[in-house]
């Protein structure tokens, strides 16, 4: 699909939480169905969408599921019958969400999901790291990652364009940061509905379950002889959504004045030391990099949006002739090397790396179970990148920061 030229639409100023920004996000899409069930910290989301409902400010069906496996089941069935349908929720929700979520994905059904990142039991915590998301990584989901409320919003209304798009047909999770970008109250600009309307377009499923002029069949049956060649149209169509991204990225960007790419590279053109890092740590991660720019050290920050797909060979591009790159994980994969983001990291960079020209590579895990990110963690950061390029030695395996240990 080409990009369309867009005037700049006119926005408001508001404060509000990123949960309430994205319950007014989907109240502006107005979809079809969304079927949900209440867990902390997504439940605000869940909550205020009911009230749009209850209140008549949208046409959507509102279904109060029993449970979150329900709640993916029913938002399948009404995305594969023909609906725009979405979703929110946290933690063990996603988990129970579990089998679905590979389900949803292998059915090409364009759900939009927001998780509201939470530490995953046990033992039980309900305050943020990745460990929900990152655990769902390899299940076929388009992953988009929020710093802040705005990004959450913005996210969300580029999702459905993305999950919808023609040559892509799979769904997306966009990830917020529980309590700290959930709870927390921000500045963002909103766009008005109509304008909200205009971009996301009208909902034009390419196959619906219930068109009885041009049956389908979803879920069959799928044996040595088909289910390789699903298995390889998935893996296509989430290459393809790189591109697609980028596309609604740059159209998102006529429209408000905020384009969106696979990530935000923050003072890196001559940066000698990297942070790598997604979601809110990233705008810690800022203040540290100024604060060591003004002494005259060459800190920079890469602030990864786009997870599934991994942007490969831009973050190669982007890393080549860097000194040293620290990767913060806020999960922890314990297979006994490191965690998600580094190890995809370290993926990308291989074939730098064989001809010299890769920076070291450092993984941090930080921030599970909600333990705060200080300053201080991050100074230590860039000082100890430092000293691995003063040495030539990058330590083996994950650190663990801000640890008692």
């Amino acid at each position: 699909m080409a990009v369309t030229s867009l005037a700049r639409a006119r926005q408001e100023a508001v404060t509000m939480t990123g949960n309430d920004a994205i319950a007014l996000g989907m109240k502006q899409i107005n979809p079809d169905v969304v079927a949900a069930y209440p867990i902390t910290p997504s439940t605000d989301v869940v909550q205020n969408f009911a009230t749009y409902v209850a209140d008549g400010q949208v046409k959507s069906e509102f279904v109060a599921v029993e449970s979150e496996h329900s709640a993916m089941s029913a938002t399948l069935g009404a995305s594969v019958a023909g609906s725009r349908a979405m979703t929110a929720t946290s933690s063990q929700g996603l988990a129970l969400m579990w089998e679905m979520l590979y389900i949803t994905a292998s059915m090409r059904a364009p759900v939009v999901a927001t998780v509201v990142n939470r530490a995953v039991s046990g033992p039980i915590n309900i305050h943020c790291d990745h460990s929900d998301s990152m655990g769902a990584r390899d299940s076929g989901w388009i992953q988009l990652y929020s710093e802040n409320a705005q990004e959450a919003y913005d996210n969300l209304l580029q999702a459905v364009r993305i999950a919808e798009h023609p040559d892509v047909r799979l769904p997306v999770m966009v990830c917020l940061d529980g309590f700290l970008i959930s709870h927390a109250m921000e500045n963002l600009e909103i766009l008005a509905e109509k304008d909200v309307t205009r971009f996301v377009g009208k909902h034009a499923p390419s196959q619906a379950l219930l068109n009885i002029k041009e049956p389908v069949t979803y879920g069959p049956l799928a044996l040595p002889d088909y289910y390789f060649e699903f298995r390889r149209s998935q893996a296509g169509a989430m290459q393809r959504a790189a591109r697609v991204i980028l596309e609604v990225g740059r159209e998102y960007g006529q429209l408000t004045g905020r384009e969106y790419r696979h990530f935000e590279a923050y003072r890196l053109e001559d940066a000698e030391y990297v942070v790598l890092v997604l979601n809110s740590a990233a705008g810690t991660a800022k203040d540290v990099a100024e604060e060591l720019r003004a002494r005259g050290v060459r800190a920079g920050v890469l602030k990864l949006r786009t997870f599934r797909p991994l942007p490969a060979e831009e973050l190669a591009a982007t890393l080549q002739g860097k000194k040293a790159v620290a990767v913060l994980d806020r999960a922890d994969s314990l297979n006994g090397v490191n965690g998600p983001v580094a190890a995809e990291v370290r993926s990308a960079l291989y074939n730098e790396a064989l001809n010299g020209s890769a920076p070291k590579i450092v993984n941090y895990i930080y921030g599970l179970g909600g333990r705060d990110l200080s300053l201080a963690d991050l100074h230590r950061v860039y000082d100890e990148l430092a000293e691995v390029v003063r040495t030539g030695r990058a330590p083996r395996g994950a650190n663990y920061l801000g640890i008692r240990e």
